[in-house]
Order: structure tokens, then C-alpha cells, then sequence
């Protein structure tokens, strides 16, 4: 394992990232600390300020102090377009470097681009999609389809620049936003193949102000999740977000849940972007992302294959992660997923569920264990909490929510609604009684690796009458596995209404 630290100058926040690099291609986050140093704040003639390069590199000197407490072996640090676009990006480089001993790299505009395109691919199940990132001093669009990108666009402001730009305190503050958001819809105009986006296409919103607009978004709809990645904002509460905000001076800005104090003056002016774009685009909803140019970066360095080609299977590496940190038995979660498939399949007559919910089951038969990393009594439970909490990626928050219901029903088969009542947002009687027989063949399943010796090979089912046959092809001694299952038939009739006979 090796701990590297990723320091990201952004130009309104500089942030520490420390990750721990497992081996085999996996990377989980350590520590974490950001400043609003404002670099794309600049003199008239594009130089950087000389405060703010202070401020950096004060910043900077409390990042390595961090990075030796962290035991960091290695720090790699870029820029984006405060420090790409300054005139004076030489002197501030080697002052850095000479003061700090870190050597920044300047990541040019398509460079930046293709980093925040990694970190989307690599962490979102979204087949053909629209990015858009608005960082400090530029906003990026890129535009994909089945892993490949069609078109890029990068536009020399972001929300910290637009808001130095129209900033006018003879104007009321919606007017200024008023303003923004005319300014960007015309930019707009300039990128033509926007018109021509297929029905299909998903926008995904990437970056500190997304973010924050999704966190407030949670808080004001009681959403169950405290989860950002791959949250579904509505066009609605877009516009409602945005129409109170323009009116607030800065000291109620910075008093909203949800909302960072160091982006509450900039906040405004993000959101006039953000409207300016599904208006002219048509997008009724948007889905965030919580990885962006870190993200992309990281998978890159874990993974260097990402760098030619995205992960194909974002669920599965995600959750290979958790098995590698949590020192999981891979072997049997690997087997108890192969036998969720194949009751699943031949159960298929009795349930009628769409393949899609095999899903659940896999994220299920991976994380079954985790909670006894805490405690090995009521483990389910804990093991819940974590999928809940875990931020997978490659997954729904609908089937996130499932796979812990699915998880925690695990020994009774039954569901406590006061712990889940407050998913009602997520869930409905339908997905309680799916849940139900999920978790009975989740059950089934792992008895049927009671031995993690991968005994069973293959499952039958016929279902004949008032009865399901269920015939098993054996490699070894499965005396023990037959047993474990047979505790579940009572389980299966309750769920099912068919009697289960083994052989």
C-alpha cells in the first residue's frame, strides 16, 4: 500500500487530498483539507496578486506539515487556470517550489477536461451524458457516448471570474445575476452542437457548486441519503435555489444549510451558469458528481489502463475496493453472487423481477460481511449502515437503499419499519415485498457457501406444483451446506408460497 497526497489549486479553493493506493488498482480517500485562497482573483494586467500568492504558499507550507503527519511518501501537486492563464506563472512556480520544495504542474485546459471526464466515467453508470464542471476561473463541458467523448469545450470563466466580472454594487443583486446569466447563455450560443444533443443525454454537474446546490437541495427535501454522488436534482429546484439566493446579502448566504462559506459569495453566479445552461439546453434534471479532476487523477494513478480506457465495470471495481480495505474473503463473495445468479435465474418463473435487480443482490453478497469489521453481533445491521453510508459507485441511490434493506432482513426475513420508514422517499410497499424475496434468496445463497469451500457448483430449480425442486451439483462436501439451507425453507414458503425441497 502506498499514501501519496494530491494537492488541487484550483483558483478559488486549494484542497489536500491524502489517499491510500491499494494494490491491484484501488485507491480510498485518507484525509482531506481545503482553503479559499481566491488565486483567480487577479491584478488588472492577469498577474497573481501578490497576497494571494503569499496566502498559497502559506497554504501550502501547512499541506506538507500535514502530508508528514499523514506518513505521505509521495505529493503531486496541479493548477488549473488561475495559475495557467497568470502572466506572471513562472515567478510564482519557482517561488513555490523554492520556498515549499513542491513543483506544481500546470494542467492545460484539455488536460483539466479529460481528468474531470475520468473522474465521471470511472464512477457513474451513465451511458451518454453532458459534463459540466465549474470550477474558480473556467467551466468545462464534455460531452460522451458509450465511453468515448464527442465534443469538449472549455470556457475562460467559472464562477469565481463571473463574479468578479459583473460584480457592481450600484445594482441590486439580481440584476448582477440577471446580467451573468445573459452573459453565459450567450457563450452558449457559440457552441453549437449543444442544439444537437441526443433526447437521451443525461447532464451530470461536476464541482464545488454542484455540489452545494445538491447538499442544500437534501436539506430542504428531507432526502434520507447525506449522499451527493449521483443525486437527481430537479429543474425546479434549480430555479427555487437560485431565485432566493440572488436576493440574499452575503451574511444570509452564509447562513444556508448545506451551503460552504467559502463559496456563498461566488454561489449566486454559479447557479445563473448552471440555469443559463438547462434553459438553453432543455434539461429538465441534472445528476450530480462528487468526482471530478481528483477523481480522475487518482483512478489514472491506481489504475493506469484508465488512462486508455474507462473502467467497464464501475460497480464491480467499487465494490472490490470495499472487499480489499475491509480485508473481505473475495473468494466467497465471489461464490455466494454466482449462486445469487443462479437462483435468481431459476427462480425467475416465481418472482418475475427484470435482470436489473441483480444488482442489488451483487452489492449485497459483497458487503454481507463488512459490519463484522466492527462487531460480529447483529453484524447485518452494521453491515447496512455501511452500504448506506458507503458511496458506492456504479449504483442508484434507489438500489443502494435496497441492498441495505436486503442485507439487514438477512436473519429474520422481516423488516423493522421504524428503522426504514424514513426511506419512504426511496421506497415503496412494492420495493419492500422485491426486498422480501431478495432476501431469501440472498439467504439461500450464502448458506449455500456455508463452508466458503465453493462446494455447490450449480443450482436447478422445477417448480412443480405446490413445491420448488431444488437440485444441486456438488464438488466435495456440501453435508454442510444442504443443512444451512434447509433452515431456510420456512422463509422461502412464507416469501414464495412454494414448499423447498433440496437435493
Amino acid at each position: 500500500m502506498e499514501r501519496i497526497a494530491l494537492i488541487d489549486m484550483g483558483s478559488n479553493t486549494m484542497r489536500l487530498v491524502v489517499y491510500d493506493v491499494i494494490e491491484g488498482g484501488y485507491y480510498v480517500l485518507v484525509d482531506e483539507m481545503r482553503e479559499s485562497v481566491r488565486l483567480g482573483e487577479t491584478e488588472k494586467d492577469g498577474s497573481l496578486k501578490q497576497t494571494r500568492v503569499l496566502q498559497a504558499i502559506s497554504v501550502l507550507k501547512t499541506y506538507k506539515k500535514v502530508c508528514l503527519v499523514n506518513k505521505v511518501e509521495k505529493i503531486l501537486a496541479v493548477a488549473t487556470a488561475a495559475v495557467r492563464q497568470a502572466r506572471n506563472q513562472k515567478a510564482f512556480l519557482a517561488e513555490v517550489y523554492n520556498v515549499t520544495g513542491i513543483k506544481l504542474r500546470v494542467l492545460s485546459e484539455t488536460e483539466e477536461a479529460t481528468y474531470v471526464y475520468q473522474g465521471v466515467i470511472n464512477s457513474m453508470d451513465i451511458p451518454k451524458g453532458l459534463i459540466m464542471e465549474i470550477g474558480g476561473g473556467s467551466t468545462k463541458f464534455v460531452y460522451y457516448n458509450r465511453r468515448n467523448i464527442l465534443q469538449v469545450a472549455i470556457l475562460p470563466f467559472g464562477a469565481l471570474t463571473l463574479t468578479e466580472k459583473f460584480a457592481d454594487p450600484t445594482l441590486p443583486p439580481e440584476k448582477v445575476t440577471e446580467n451573468i446569466e445573459k452573459f453565459f447563455y450567450e457563450q452558449l450560443e457559440s457552441l453549437p452542437w449543444l442544439k444537437e444533443l441526443d433526447p437521451d443525454t443525461q447532464l451530470i454537474g461536476v464541482g464545488g457548486s454542484f455540489r452545494n446546490l445538491s447538499r442544500i437541495v437534501i436539506k430542504i427535501n428531507n432526502y434520507p441519503l447525506n449522499m451527493v454522488h449521483n443525486y437527481k436534482v430537479q429543474r425546479s429546484d434549480l430555479i427555487r435555489i437560485y431565485d432566493k439566493m440572488r436576493v440574499l446579502n452575503l451574511d444570509k448566504k452564509m447562513k444556508i444549510k448545506g451551503l460552504s462559506s467559502l463559496r456563498a459569495d461566488v454561489f449566486p453566479g454559479a447557479l445563473a451558469a448552471m440555469k443559463a445552461l438547462v434553459d438553453h439546453c432543455g434539461f429538465e434534471t441534472f445528476i450530480t458528481s462528487s468526482c471530478g479532476l481528483r477523481e480522475g487523477f487518482m483512478f489514472n494513478y491506481a489504475v493506469p489502463l484508465t488512462i486508455e480506457k474507462p473502467i467497464n465495470d464501475v460497480l464491480g471495481h467499487s465494490l472490490m475496493t470495499y472487499v480489499k480495505l475491509l480485508q473481505q474473503d473475495r473468494a466467497h463473495c465471489e461464490q455466494v453472487f454466482y449462486l445469487c445468479i443462479q437462483l435468481f435465474n431459476q427462480l425467475r418463473v416465481l418472482h418475475k423481477f427484470p435482470r436489473a435487480y441483480i444488482k442489488i443482490l451483487r452489492c449485497t453478497a459483497f458487503m454481507m460481511d463488512a459490519g463484522k469489521r466492527f462487531i460480529y453481533y447483529q453484524n447485518q445491521k452494521h453491515s447496512a449502515y455501511m452500504i448506506l453510508n458507503s458511496n458506492l459507485f456504479g449504483i442508484t441511490h434507489h438500489d443502494l437503499v435496497m441492498a441495505a434493506l436486503v442485507t439487514d432482513m438477512y436473519p429474520t426475513g422481516e423488516v423493522n419499519k421504524n428503522d426504514w420508514e424514513k426511506f419512504g422517499d426511496l421506497l415503496c410497499d412494492e420495493d419492500i415485498e422485491i426486498a422480501k424475496k431478495l432476501s431469501v434468496i440472498f439467504k439461500l445463497a450464502k448458506s449455500f457457501d456455508k463452508s466458503r469451500s465453493g462446494a455447490i457448483t450449480e443450482i436447478n430449480c422445477d417448480v412443480l406444483g405446490d413445491s420448488v425442486i431444488m437440485k444441486t451439483e456438488i464438488n466435495g462436501d456440501a453435508s454442510l451446506e444442504l443443512k444451512e439451507a434447509a433452515n431456510v425453507a420456512g422463509d422461502f414458503k412464507r416469501v414464495f408460497k412454494k414448499n423447498l425441497e433440496l437435493i
